[in-house]
């Protein structure tokens, strides 16, 4: 390394630590061992133009140990992102672009939210798989348009956390030559030393995934790491870098200690560090010098994108129409005007709403062609393949369907970072039980309001045989409880694909809650279920006697009710429900057109916890729930043993009438 390169490194040390002294909270010591693989990294290696964060052929950087946010943010501010140094000391205060964890949006140049440890791991794992299906896609001979690496830093946690195990199992199946990841190998976590918790061989379980593995032998080499990311880019498989470091390195008193982990070093001792390392005393001192330094890298960054726009105008003039599709595949804006198409709500006899889902889902993808995604070992039940889409894989990296496993967790965060990457649609589809697996990557997506559909098949005790363990009851409530997650669970059809719909145009994360038992089609579902509650079947009389309300599979229960209670001369109106979210965006006046507050008996039916519809239901009405586990029986038996039937709906209706 030359004087210039220590310099810049240990610059990076205090910048970290003096922002996290100045907040008085943070994680100084993963930033101070980790600076040399971070400059390796933004000085020697990636391609990125801080001019531009959005440059679409760009270099993805993904820091998993999002607790170590103080160094990122110090490398924002030295490679000009447009981080000043009064962001750097408003760290973690309110208002400020330097909250504790890297927040995907709130800070240029920061690619994923992260701080879950792991989950950053799965995103890279993403990121990889879209470069790699968008270069399938794009890329001519002379023309590699998508053309960039994903890196990735871990460390301990991240390596504990089951997450990353899934997602790199999955890399090396799929052979993501594109992906490299360092690991932060500092052997300390919050309670001591790691080997209290994790003495496995990490290199040997990468290399048994089918990765690329080094070690190189001094984590505070930056040519040593640079010369192993060389290296990784010559092998046709993911990489793992294993640098071993020194947590809090540079600090006479904390060095290697789990106290340099999660809290600052103090006044003390951050002096001693800034004279161990021959450092200025000054706080968030930047020598000009290193400026000049990250301005020859900044000065690159934007040379190599303006090679890029010569060369994609030169492939645009050669191959236009693979120009157009490039542009429409990277617009934000649908090609397809989804109401206007007749097809795509017209639907004929009985049929699950999986069913419903996968005939609009492989409707959609002849209209939207950049669908990318899959199941967890479940599409045959999910319906979510795409056929004639191909399958994505280490020999076909073309293929649209993307074979997750057994690999819920996982599956979530990769989608997300799929979604992350840019010119892609990213789906995710399970039993909607095993979204529990997925819970944390999902609220990830709310957190960053991306645009990943979640197909959730088999929504209820509709399961049956499979009993208790497979039959979700909490699930419904515990996603609605999710800010910023649409969670969308339609009656049929029609509502089937205004689900899609949402999914495709609110560019928020939804959740297509889907039965396996056929539901009927209704002559008055369609385009009104967009605004998530609508009249379903309206009463006779101006005002109602009583409203019944349902989402799914109990909309069918609703409407019998109706009839029934038609023969006993009260008048109904049914309501459904299919996205609680949605209805509560609507302005009042809609709000009290379909619920008027005039009348108060109100009855819903939802085969989950009932806690959700008492908002709708107010004081004097009811909800037909379960707030219990389900069973094993045929599907018909526990809808009728659980009261998820019409004659029970128009009891209660009578019940809140007073008519009982």
């Amino acid at each position: 390394m030359t004087p210039m390169d220590k310099r810049c490194i240990d610059t990076i040390r205090v910048l970290a630590a003096d922002t996290v002294q100045k907040a008085k909270s943070g994680h100084p010591g993963a930033p101070m061992g980790m600076a040399p693989m971070a400059y390796a990294l933004w000085q020697k290696e990636m391609r990125h133009n801080p001019k531009n964060p959005s440059w679409q052929n760009r270099d993805r950087f993904v820091l998993s140990s999002g607790h170590a946010s103080a160094l990122l943010y110090t490398l924002l501010h030295l490679y000009g992102y447009g981080l000043t140094m009064d962001d750097l000391k408003q760290f973690r205060q309110w208002g400020s672009k330097t909250p504790g964890h890297p927040e995907y949006r709130h800070t240029a140049g920061v690619e994923t939210t992260t701080g879950p440890l792991g989950q950053g791991v799965a995103n890279a794992v993403g990121f990889a798989m879209a470069e790699a299906h968008l270069a399938a896609k794009f890329n001519r001979p002379g023309y590699e348009i998508v053309n960039h690496y994903t890196y990735a830093v871990c460390g301990d946690g991240c390596m504990m956390e089951g997450i990353s195990s899934e997602a790199a199992s999955l890399a090396g199946t799929l052979g993501l030559g594109k992906l490299i990841l360092l690991y932060d190998d500092n052997e300390i976590s919050i309670e001591g030393d790691t080997d209290i918790a994790m003495r496995e061989d990490v290199p040997a379980r990468f290399s048994a995934y089918g990765w690329h593995v080094q070690k190189v032998s001094d984590g505070n080499d930056a040519d040593e790491i640079a010369a192993a990311v060389e290296a990784a880019k010559q092998d046709a498989r993911p990489s793992l870098i294993v640098v071993p470091t020194v947590i809090g390195y540079g600090c006479p008193a904390k060095a290697g200690k789990a106290s340099a982990h999660g809290e600052p070093l103090g006044e003390e001792n951050l002096a001693a560090t800034k004279a161990f390392l021959g450092m200025p005393q000054e706080s968030f001192a930047v020598e000009d010098a290193v400026y000049a330094h990250a301005a020859e890298k900044i000065a690159q960054g934007a040379q190599d994108e303006a090679e890029w726009d010569a060369l994609f105008a030169r492939y645009a003039a050669e191959y236009p129409e693979l120009a157009k599709e490039w542009a429409l595949w990277h617009a934000d804006k649908l090609p397809v005007d989804i109401e206007a198409e007749a097809d795509l709500w017209r639907y004929e006899g009985p049929a699950a709403t999986r069913a419903t889902s996968g005939t609009a889902l492989n409707k959609l993808s002849q209209m939207v062609p950049n669908f990318f995604g899959g199941s967890a070992d479940l599409a045959p039940s999910n319906k979510s393949d795409i056929k004639g889409a191909g399958d994505f894989s280490r020999e076909n990296y073309a293929g649209g369907n993307i074979h997750f496993g057994v690999r819920e967790h996982a599956m979530a965060a990769i989608c997300n970072g799929i979604a992350l990457h840019g010119g892609l649609r990213a789906y995710a589809a399970t039993f909607f039980v095993f979204s529990d697996y997925m819970k944390n990557a999902m609220r990830m997506s709310a957190l960053m309001k991306i645009p990943v559909t979640y197909i959730l098949t088999h929504d209820s005790i509709g399961v049956g045989e499979d009993g208790p363990t497979h039959e979700p009851v909490e699930h419904l409530a515990g996603l609605r409880a999710v800010p910023d997650l649409l969670v969308f669970r339609p009656a049929d059809g029609k509502e089937t694909t205004a689900g899609w719909e949402v999914a495709l145009q609110n560019g928020l994360p939804t959740c297509l809650v889907l039965t396996r038992q056929n539901l009927p089609q209704y002559e008055g579902s369609g385009k009104a279920a967009l605004k998530g509650g609508y009249v379903l079947a309206d009463s006779e009389k101006a005002t109602p006697d009583v409203i019944l309300m349902a989402s799914g599979s109990e909309v069918e229960q609703v409407m019998g009710a109706r009839e029934l209670l038609r023969a006993k001369g009260v008048d109904a109106r049914v309501v459904s429900m299919p996205c609680m979210e949605l209805f509560d965006a609507q302005d009042a006046a809609y709000r009290e057109r379909v619920l008027p507050s005039a009348v108060r008996a109100r009855v819903a039916m939802e085969a989950g916890v009932s806690m959700p519809w008492y908002k709708y239901v107010g004081m004097d009405g009811a909800v037909i729930g379960l707030d219990h586990y389900g069973a094993s029986a045929p599907a018909k038996v526990l809808f009728e043993q659980f009261g998820f039937t019409a004659e029970h709906a128009c009891e209660e209706a009578l019940r809140v009438l007073g008519r009982s």
